[in-house]
């Protein structure tokens, strides 16, 4: 675990032991700090007592004299008392990326990447450690992906620590100064925890305010706001778009297809170039990387036929991508496998992407609305469920051809998750032998 001298003998107040709760009870308590720890569920609080902290709600104590109050990034600090308690006690209310970021002092000399935007950033997070990986260069991936950071093992020297932000995460932190720091992109999200749209842009900002004038800014200007916040920045600026892309480069990486892992890509390259990443390494990374599972994830390719699970596309907006990605080409169809429990939002954002679909193959509650709403814009096979869909999208898919499940629903109607759907999937393929 990860371990500082600057938390010894201080007092931190933990609220919320879940995963990342206890491993900072944990780091807290093995660095010579005092605990006192809180959860409303009482095995976790046995969990935290056992790791050694007193355990106590920071709501009913007095803080005065407390360097800390971690939280996790869930707990919505514009309506959660605890945010006025502890500044009434004038203690920073803190997250455990927080605590990583006063602890690096004590690592091993390394970079530190931080990786935040709407959309993509998981993706970029993964895709910049695999490069890393695959270069040689030790890395370690964390923040919002993964386990939690202060429960792994510090990196040698030389290596690179690449987390995903959240908004949650960046409000929460204080001293975190990425040496490289990155905004994938910026739509409107999480605006119940901000004052609109621009409090939550401004979340996103900070990051990069956080930074010493020496550290390097990317930020990927294919959108009016990011492109703001960037002109905001007066350090070292790299600006990047999804149109630095080649699309004939961007075939030979399988799991990279469509426009937005176009902007993912150049997001990635960008990182790996400021850390010393030669071509012939990036080229490799990215022809070489898995994509994270269930989103655009290439499961294989079984008689001349590639299946792609992005089970995660539970509604309209994040399937519209995945199709795009696919443009029909005289060796290639898409055969697109939709439905489930539908959200409310139907398929509009979809429609622009429909000429690039063969055949539709149907499952779930949203069948037959989702028939009804295509209409005679691409042929449909109502299948009913995945099995039935997977088998007759084999029985007619060429040589070339794709086959993509990007759902545009959830999946409660015929399973506990979008994992469990993609898993489903994926073991469906391979017991055809991809």
């Amino acid at each position: 675990m990860i371990t500082s001298r600057a938390f010894a003998g201080r007092r931190y107040a933990v609220l919320g032991l879940a995963r990342s709760g206890l491993a900072t009870v944990e780091a807290l308590v093995a660095s010579g700090a005092g605990v006192t720890a809180w959860d409303d569920r009482e095995d976790a609080r046995d969990d935290a007592m056992a790791l050694g902290a007193d355990i106590g709600d920071p709501l009913s104590i007095d803080l005065i004299g407390f360097a800390g109050v971690v939280v996790s990034p869930g707990v919505p600090l514009n309506r959660h008392p605890i945010a006025a308690h502890a500044r009434e006690a004038h203690v920073p209310v803190i997250g455990d990326v927080e605590l990583f970021a006063e602890a690096q002092a004590d690592l091993p000399p390394h970079k530190l990447v931080g990786i935040t935007g709407t959309n993509g950033k998981s993706t970029v997070t993964a895709l910049v450690t695999h490069m890393l990986e695959s270069a040689g260069v030790p890395a370690l991936m964390g923040g919002n992906i993964g386990l939690p950071i202060l429960s792994r093992d510090p990196l040698p020297e030389g290596g690179v620590y690449v987390l995903e932000l959240s908004s949650y995460q960046i409000d929460l932190s204080h001293s975190l100064a990425c040496d490289i720091a990155l905004l994938t992109n910026l739509t409107p999200d999480h605006l119940d925890r901000y004052d609109g749209f621009a409090g939550y842009a401004a979340s996103k900002a900070r990051l990069f305010s956080l930074q010493h004038r020496d550290q390097v800014a990317i930020v990927a200007v294919d959108d009016d706001p990011s492109r703001m916040i960037a002109g905001r920045i007066n350090h070292r600026l790299h600006r990047v778009s999804a149109k630095d892309i080649d699309p004939v480069d961007q075939r030979r990486w399988p799991a990279l297809q469509g426009p937005h892992n176009a902007q993912n890509a150049v997001c990635a390259i960008a990182v790996s170039r400021v850390l010393g990443l030669d071509d012939e390494q990036i080229e490799r990374g990215l022809a070489t990387y898995k994509a994270l599972p269930h989103r655009m994830e290439w499961v294989g390719e079984v008689a001349g036929v590639s299946w792609y699970n992005d089970s995660k596309a539970t509604n309209a907006a994040s399937a519209a991508p995945a199709l795009a990605a696919f443009p029909p080409a005289p060796d290639q169809r898409l055969h697109w496998i939709a439905g489930g429990q539908a959200k409310g939002d139907g398929l509009s954002a979809c429609r622009p992407w429909f000429p690039n679909v063969k055949r539709a193959y149907l499952i779930g509650e949203a069948m037959d609305a989702f028939a009804e709403e295509i209409g005679d814009a691409i042929p449909v096979d109502r299948s009913g469920d995945l099995a039935t869909a997977v088998a007759r999208a084999a029985a007619v898919a060429a040589p070339g051809d794709i086959v993509l499940l990007s759902p545009a629903c959830a999946s409660f109607d015929q399973f506990k998750s979008y994992e469990e759907r993609g898993d489903r999937f994926r073991g469906i393929i391979r017991a055809f032998g991809a």
